[in-house]
């Protein structure tokens, strides 16, 4: 088991090689990349390796499936600027002669455009929606689990389509003795087959990810730090329009690209603390959000994050609130339920 668990891992390894560097704003389905639910917004956004019984998890990294996500249904809905919404649903089951699985719907609606001629005519409106259905299924070996997710995304506006066929692929190591995992995801691999009218063809959203999380035995408190774009060590971006500082000379200094900066923004940051199996307080920092998302005078609250686990009985309510910008947070509400809990009570009654 060990062995076989072994390969596979060398093979999810070798995957960031077959993909090529990819220029921010070059790349289709972008949405993609987004938190869908409470709890990862919470940690930052990026966590590969955040163990427990929340099928969400499942699409930051297939192999985070586990039998704690059997019969769990959850819905989430997450609120941004621009008036733009996102909903999700998650669910989590497991069969006698295929194994264990979970499905996902995740939808995006932009809301409505008016819709206008080459002169400026009022023509009407149109709506931009973006959603994804996913399917996953994963395998344990010991202290090792595989898991792998076929998804389509679909890309709609003014009536015209984009679609693309895509994939992850991820691996987990659970320490059979202490509370630590270790988490390795390669997501968005694929291609798009249907491009909107006229338009080219885009690469995908592609993003290897490695992670730990550790619980120590003692304390409360569960602590994530994630690596993201493993595949491209330089993701800094600097304008080459922006006006740099003036030197006491009057000459213009340009802003330079930093080491630190360069290895800090690819980590995210994340905690959780565990005062009892039915609350919970998170928080995260993601530093490639907080420097993208800035701006030039204020920083404000950009790339952290925090938020909530609230469980009452047979429900489980996630919030997290996730600083896109300094303008605000962006809030997202998950419900969760063990539906199995209730096909209990039906059959004893």
């Amino acid at each position: 088991m060990h062995k076989a668990a072994a390969r596979i891992f060398v093979l999810l390894l070798s995957l960031p090689l077959m993909a090529q560097a990819q220029v921010g704003g070059q790349r289709g389905f972008p949405f993609l990349q987004l938190p869908a639910h409470a709890r990862l917004a919470a940690l930052g956004g990026v966590n590969v390796s955040a163990p427990g019984h929340d099928v969400n998890m499942v699409a930051s990294n297939p192999a985070l499936l586990n039998p704690e996500m059997d019969r769990q249904l959850s819905l989430s809905y997450a609120g941004y600027l621009a008036d733009i919404k996102q909903s999700n649903v998650a669910y989590g089951f497991n069969t006698a002669r295929l194994g264990r699985w979970a499905a996902g719907l995740n939808y995006l609606n932009y809301g409505d455009f008016v819709q206008r001629d080459a002169t400026g005519m009022e023509e009407g409106s149109f709506s931009v929606n973006d959603y994804t259905f996913s399917l996953s299924h994963a395998r344990q070996a010991e202290a090792f689990t595989i898991g792998a997710t076929a998804k389509v995304a679909v890309s709609s506006m003014a009536g015209s389509k984009a679609i693309g066929l895509l994939a992850d692929v991820g691996g987990v190591f659970q320490h059979p003795e202490q509370d630590l995992s270790v988490g390795l995801a390669f997501k968005n691999m694929g291609y798009q087959v249907r491009t909107f009218d006229g338009a080219e063809r885009q690469a995908m959203p592609f993003d290897a990810q490695l992670g730990v999380s550790y619980k120590p035995q003692h304390m409360p408190v569960r602590l994530s730090l994630t690596a993201h774009h493993l595949y491209q060590f330089d993701v800094v971006y600097l304008d080459p329009n922006e006006r740099g500082n003036l030197d006491a000379d009057g000459n213009e200094v340009k802003e330079e690209k930093k080491l630190g900066d360069k290895i800090a923004r690819h980590f995210v940051v994340g905690s959780e603390f565990i005062f009892s199996k039915n609350f919970q307080v998170r928080a995260g920092y993601n530093h490639l959000r907080r420097k993208e998302l800035r701006l030039d005078s204020n920083a404000g609250g950009a790339g952290f994050s925090l938020g909530m686990m609230l469980r009452v009985r047979a429900f489980e309510l996630n919030y997290g609130s996730a600083f896109f910008h300094p303008s605000g947070a962006s809030h997202y509400v998950t419900l969760s339920t063990d539906t199995g809990t209730f096909l209990k009570r039906r059959s004893k009654e």
